[in-house]
């Protein structure tokens, strides 16, 4: 059983794993976990994916359970999780991020008795007046003026304008949810915090200034990132979670010299245990030839138990890690022109997202969007697909359009439904054999099809869902991010993927190396829908986008 003590006096460490086991099933992710994280620690927890680097995280800010052992905290964690859908939904973002320090409801309840002072009644007057002057009292002694301008200056810092904050959080998009409640966390003053995949929907600037925030920041950190530059200018603490030894090997160094002594673990490794299998087979050898006298059987049993000790006691060579193997099939036949839209315009309320939007898909055709974020993009996708309606013009289907739709929250997946089961939802007319072994390819194997999607980490519903895709035989792919949350190596493989698919792409991305894999021919930009012919003079605006 997993027990948490959080001890909210002692100064000694923000975080602290004593014999730490966790399983999915029957498979153990790891066992035998044991570290802390004391106060200016700044850990890079790293690994594949599928690892378990985010069932982890997890597990230390108390969202999770794990198979055995102990956790142990020191004050307050701000964690921010992959895909975060904290609070209520009619609350508004800035009152969302004060409220880390308990400011945001202190304030609306001084806008509220500013407006009952102006009341005629002189009781209601009287009243307000009181419920100002207290709410006033409280807000001043939790920092006041000054910390509401801090966090005002996070939120501008992390690229949410003035409008954005005055939004109730149900009409923002993904991306800007994920940067309110990472604006949230870094206003809280939390003693430690744990942030997966910090980076995502963050422009050039802010992803700076994220960086220079860590390097400056006093508690305990632990931080997921496939950002290479953020690790290594923000981390004095590498945790590698190695996925086949199911162990954390834990280097108290930055990312360069970690990535020499891990080279150097490795080499260490493959030596021990070529010298353990020479001499092991030695043993056995001369086991064998004394086995065969009488005399000499108990020198032979000996020699065989020294053999097997050689061998149990070495550590396993890691393996290459193994990388999904994506390739998109013939998309199905369809018309000149599959997809159109014309005068397509949204709005949340009197807030005008775009307007007049007019788009035109070929066939095999690639289309990249641009936009800052909250411009739209995803809000086009999903109109595109068929997800959301616009408030005027429509997306007129041709001839035999089928559209492949990637979002960037994973919400086409069903989190309650199998691995197994969402691939089946994809393709209704794929064999249980054909889908498994399409799964096989994505890394998807064994028990492993059988794991609820709402257990995933990011990087495995990314697979997911581009597993669905694969067997959709879509001829129009909507992609929205489609290299969040991937290692390297799966992001190689998904851009080779893309530079061959002979259908049609309409792409929203921060990641340029995605941008020139795909080698569009057109570029969309949002919110004033201007359509232009594709120059690699875009490409410095798709980190600003």
């Amino acid at each position: 059983m997993l027990r948490f003590y959080f001890d909210k006096a002692s100064g000694k460490y923000m975080i602290s794993v004593r014999d730490l086991e966790i399983r999915i099933g029957a498979r153990v992710l790891m066992q035998d976990v044991n570290f802390r994280v004391d106060k200016g620690d700044k850990v890079g927890l790293v690994g594949r994916n599928g690892a378990g680097k985010t069932t982890l995280t997890k597990i230390l800010a108390g969202d999770g359970q794990a198979s055995a052992g102990f956790v142990e905290t020191t004050g307050e964690i701000g964690y921010l999780p992959q895909d975060p859908r904290s609070g209520d939904p009619e609350e508004l973002a800035r009152t969302r991020i004060l409220n880390a320090r308990g400011l945001g409801d202190l304030v609306a309840q001084m806008t509220k008795a500013s407006e009952d002072m102006g009341s005629v009644d002189e009781a209601v007057y009287q009243s307000a007046m009181r419920k100002y002057a207290n709410a006033e009292e409280r807000f001043n002694a939790a920092g006041g003026y000054a910390a509401e301008a801090e966090a005002e200056a996070i939120a501008s810092n992390l690229g949410l304008k003035e409008h954005i904050l005055n939004q109730p959080l149900k009409t923002l998009s993904g991306g800007q949810r994920r940067r309110i409640e990472l604006a949230r966390i870094l206003f809280s003053d939390a003693q430690s915090m744990i942030l997966d995949e910090p980076t995502n929907h963050l422009d050039a600037d802010s992803v700076i200034w994220l960086r220079d925030f860590l390097k400056s920041y006093q508690g305990g950190l632990i931080v997921i990132s496939h950002d290479v530059e953020l690790i290594g200018e923000t981390v004095n603490r590498i945790f590698y979670l190695d996925a086949m030894r199911t162990v954390i090997d834990v280097y108290n160094m930055g990312w360069k010299q970690y990535l020499k002594q891990r080279e150097a673990d490795e080499e260490r490794r493959k030596r021990e245990r070529s010298n353990a299998e020479k001499k092991a087979s030695q043993l056995q050898l001369q086991a064998a030839k004394f086995g065969a006298k009488a005399t000499k059987a108990v020198a032979a049993q000996q020699m065989l138990r020294r053999a097997e000790r050689l061998l149990s006691n070495l550590d396993e060579v890691r393996e290459q890690d193994r990388v999904a193997k994506i390739r998109f099939p013939d998309p199905a036949p369809c018309g000149k022109t599959p997809l159109m839209a014309s005068n397509l315009s949204k709005s949340y309320g009197s807030l005008e997202i775009f307007t007049a939007v007019d788009l035109a898909i070929d066939k095999g055709s690639k289309v990249v969007v641009l936009g800052l974020n909250g411009a739209g993009k995803t809000t086009l996708l999903r109109m595109l697909a068929g997800l959301d309606q616009p408030d005027t013009g429509a997306v007129e289907p041709g001839h035999g359009l089928k559209v492949g739709y990637y979002a960037q929250e994973h919400e086409t997946l069903d989190v309650s439904k199998s691995v197994l089961e969402n691939m089946q939802r994809a393709a209704p007319q794929l064999a249980d054999v054909d889908a498994r072994k399409v799964l096989g390819s994505f890394l998807f194997s064994g028990d492993d099809v059988n794991k609820p999607a709402g257990v995933l980490s990011g990087g495995e519903k990314t697979r997911l869902a581009l597993a669905s895709l694969v067997v959709s035989s879509a001829n129009v792919l909507l992609l929205d991010e489609p290299t969040n949350n991937l290692d390297p190596a799966s992001r190689e493989e998904i851009l080779r993927a893309l530079a061959t698919f002979t259908g049609a792409v309409v792409l929203v991305s921060h990641d340029e190396g995605a941008v020139s894999a795909l080698n569009p021919e057109r570029v969309l930009i949002l919110p004033d829908g201007v359509e232009d012919i594709w120059n690699d003079g875009y490409l410095d605006l798709i980190t600003l986008s």
